[in-house]
């Protein structure tokens, strides 16, 4: 059966997932500012991925008033709140609505706002970046999405997460949010302030003793943290995931920062530090990188 799916935020994320499911049969509405809007109405959404390249013709608002089964929220965190005001709280009344930003804090401040079932959701093994309003280039073949929402039993989330599926995303459901939510933070987090302070790609991070040194550091604070939030993540199993990382792979925060846009760092290495001090557990290394990169 075909679902009626938002995406708000048709950006490197959200776009691949508006143009894969557009492609798989389903009834995709993009939510975005008119300066998005406007070349997507225009040229449509395009998607590459290496050889590879289609063009999808979602339905796109700017503000989301009529009712669909499933909203993705797939902006940034600086965005969150301007972003959730272009959705209708009678959009998704009757609807699920799935956060994939990264960080620990949004998913209350989402259910909060929209009053509606709610799920933290998380977007692994998946590289792309937007050349443009209207154009997606993805780097890798995967794309794995992992939810978890304490509103609604495991088989009613699988069920609306359906059109995903339909669409070729490996999707898994979680133990709970908080567990979807640390099992990439604990070392996104570290990653981003890593990559941001350095501006160096995963690579030449690993090469470097001191770089490899720091990054191990952090991700260790936040496997302690994330125990102490009740979630038991293991740092062997996190490096693991960065070791396996392609050598040139750097994070949109890093690109955030040098470009002196907004960034997520504050809403994903900072909600560590957050955490850290609500448990009373220490983040020194966490804090200096933040600290060096608020000076600099």
């Amino acid at each position: 059966m075909t679902a009626t799916v938002a995406v708000l935020g048709p950006g490197a994320v959200g776009g691949a997932l508006a143009v894969h499911m557009s492609l798989a049969g389903q009834h995709v509405v993009c939510v975005a500012r008119r300066e998005t809007a406007e070349p997507i109405i225009a040229n449509g959404l395009t998607l590459e991925l290496g050889e590879q390249k289609a063009t999808a013709w979602p339905e796109v608002v700017e503000l989301l008033g009529e009712p669909v089964d499933l909203l993705l929220v797939a902006v940034k965190a600086p965005a969150l709140d301007k972003a959730l005001a272009r959705v209708s709280r009678e959009a998704v009344a009757d609807g699920v609505v799935v956060s994939l930003l990264n960080g620990l804090e949004h998913v209350g401040a989402i259910r909060d706002r929209l009053g509606a079932k709610t799920a933290a959701g998380s977007v692994s093994h998946f590289q792309a970046f937007r050349d443009g309003p209207a154009h997606i280039i993805q780097l890798t073949e995967t794309l794995v999405v992992t939810a978890a929402s304490k509103d609604m039993p495991s088989d009613a989330l699988t069920a609306a997460l359906e059109p995903l599926s339909a669409a070729g995303v490996d999707v898994h459901v979680g133990t709970s949010e908080r567990a979807v939510l640390w099992d990439k933070a604990a070392r996104l987090g570290p990653l981003a302030a890593v990559t941001a302070l350095s501006q160096k790609p995963v690579g030449e991070l690993r090469a470097d003793p001191e770089w490899r040194t720091t990054l191990a550091a952090a991700i260790e604070e936040s496997c302690v943290v994330a125990s102490a939030d009740g979630v038991a993540i293991s740092p062997a199993d996190q490096w693991a995931v960065v070791d396996a990382m392609s050598a040139d792979l750097t994070t949109s925060t890093a690109r955030d920062v040098a470009a002196g846009t907004p960034s997520e760092l504050d809403a994903i290495a900072g909600s560590i530090t957050r955490a850290g001090r609500r448990h009373g557990v220490p983040t020194p290394v966490l804090d200096s990188l933040l600290a060096q990169l608020e000076g600099a």
